[in-house]
């Protein structure tokens, strides 16, 4: 019993002293996640990512995370009786839906984040988009193709709302006071009605006007597959929009990877798909040498 142990703790100093340099490269870096997937209908995967986001504060990153809850939405819909209704995949909210997304995401899945956080040690504060006006947002526009004529039409999707500029005063503030900043993606638009913004979009212009260092989006998948389904580590933007162009890059992960590079393009220096479904992917990511998905950076 005492040999394993001893080579448990061995293993254990070892990966600490591996981890050492990424940490200092680290210090004092902002690193904007995305929370949502599969992690966050696992509890057990939802205890190691609060415990990997306590350690990141510990280490002296500065984290911001935002999540999402589209299954929790629907799931809350049913409840309520509400039906769920879709157009070019996007959900339909209506007056009655946008006050269920606002109770389900700034509400109980906003405060779990945060109760997570706060049982690992860290200290955490629950915000959304309308807290010190950090984001507005404007009702979004989508045309979808009618798959039998081929003729596109504007669809009016409700209270689905966009980015239109943000200020991350309040994060600078809540983020400076060594607290974790974990934000649900509800905004007031300037014609004062609250909006529902896709978690992926709203977060990319968080970390885009927080100027980040890093933007992780946790995810369902490794990250960007090639043609034979393997992990692509690394691409530039230009490269980024070749393989969507050639149709390697399809279906859902487009708008993903649209969004990293509109992040990038807003002032963050790197943006990495990471595979949520593996515990402790985000410190596999920023504090071992190989990473943990696939990362997009500016053409150089």
């Amino acid at each position: 019993m005492t040999e394993i142990s001893s080579i448990s703790g061995d293993i254990q100093a070892s990966l600490l002293s591996q981890a050492l340099p990424y940490m200092q490269a680290y210090a004092g870096k902002r690193v904007v996640i995305k929370f949502g997937g599969h992690a966050m209908g696992d509890a057990a995967l939802g205890r190691a990512f609060a415990r990997d986001v306590a350690l990141l504060r510990q280490s002296g990153v500065q984290p911001v995370v935002v999540h999402g809850g589209g299954p929790q939405i629907g799931a809350m819909l049913k409840r309520m009786g509400i039906e769920s209704k879709f157009k070019g995949g996007m959900r339909v909210t209506d007056k009655a839906t946008v006050e269920i997304v606002e109770m389900v995401l700034a509400g109980s899945i906003n405060k779990g984040i945060v109760a997570d956080f706060n049982a690992e040690g860290a200290r955490a504060i629950g915000l959304c988009g309308k807290d010190g006006n950090m984001l507005r947002a404007r009702k979004m526009q989508r045309s979808v193709r009618d798959p039998d004529s081929r003729i596109e039409e504007i669809v009016d999707l409700g209270f689905v709302g966009e980015p239109v500029r943000v200020n991350p005063a309040v994060i600078d503030t809540v983020a400076e006071a060594g607290l974790i900043p974990v934000i649900a993606p509800v905004a007031y638009g300037d014609d004062g009605e609250t909006y529902n913004v896709n978690a992926d979009t709203f977060t990319g212009a968080i970390a885009g006007a927080m100027d980040a260092d890093r933007l992780l989006f946790l995810t369902d998948v490794p990250g960007v597959l090639d043609k034979d389904g393997a992990l692509i580590e690394a691409l530039t933007v230009s490269q980024a929009l070749a393989l969507i162009s050639d149709g390697t890059i399809s279906g859902g992960m487009i708008p993903k990877v649209e969004t990293c590079i509109d992040a990038i393009e807003r002032g963050v220096e790197a943006v990495v798909i990471v595979n949520g479904k593996v515990p402790h992917s985000v410190l596999l990511e920023l504090f071992t040498r190989h990473g943990a998905g696939t990362m997009i950076k500016r053409d150089d």
